[in-house]
């Protein structure tokens, strides 16, 4: 018996991940959402972070498609994450403790695509319509193993309003914006994280 839920559970994996059954309404709407998150170049907003083990905390979010974004974190959370050059870069000032993870094998990743698409290389496992809200699932079709990117969306106009990470431990992050400013350009720097170890006090944007 566990022979044959060894073989199913293999077999399952080979076949990649299950695409949600989508009407026509559904499919539409993913247009409308690839073209809306595909013409953010820059964003900017407050956010709140419900972290794995229900912990809260705020801060300020600022994304660059492609491949940059930077969570500052309010006092008293010690954390700092920026992404940029292909890298997660997660900075903890407590431990002095720097994790670097490729952005390709993040969920996030998905969001920061120089072109965001919603069929072929990226699977959408679930999508839900609600009075107002639209929300979509993603995984990597290759890799849905790293953990899939759940996105929520106002409806009328079309409008970024949440994502929800389940990295591939299944530990679920939620984040919700508000305060949305788009447009606009940023300092590089900000999304170029020096360790501090190595080169104390060379990054201005470390507080």
């Amino acid at each position: 018996m566990k022979r044959r839920t060894l073989l199913a559970t293999l077999l399952l994996a080979a076949a990649g991940p299950a695409p949600a059954a989508l009407s026509p309404q559904d499919q539409a709407d993913l247009v409308r959402i690839r073209d809306y998150l595909n013409a953010i170049h820059t964003l900017k907003a407050r956010f709140l972070q419900v972290a794995p083990d229900g912990s809260t905390s705020q801060g300020t979010a600022w994304l660059q498609r492609p491949g940059r974004m930077r969570f500052q974190y309010d006092p008293p959370s010690p954390l700092l994450l920026v992404a940029g050059h292909g890298l997660v870069v997660y900075y903890d000032r407590e431990l002095r403790q720097v994790t670097n993870i490729p952005l390709g094998a993040t969920p996030l990743g998905l969001l920061l695509r120089a072109d965001i698409t919603l069929s072929g290389d990226v699977t959408v496992t679930g999508f839900q319509r609600e009075p107002g809200l639209i929300q979509a699932t993603l995984v990597r079709t290759a890799s849905p193993g790293d953990g899939s990117l759940t996105l929520v969306f106002a409806d009328q106009p079309l409008a970024l309003r949440q994502w929800t990470v389940l990295d591939g431990q299944r530990r679920e992050t939620r984040v919700t914006l508000y305060d949305v400013e788009l447009g606009g350009s940023f300092d590089q720097d900000m999304f170029t994280l020096v360790d501090p170890k190595d080169f104390p006090g060379q990054d201005k944007y470390f507080h």
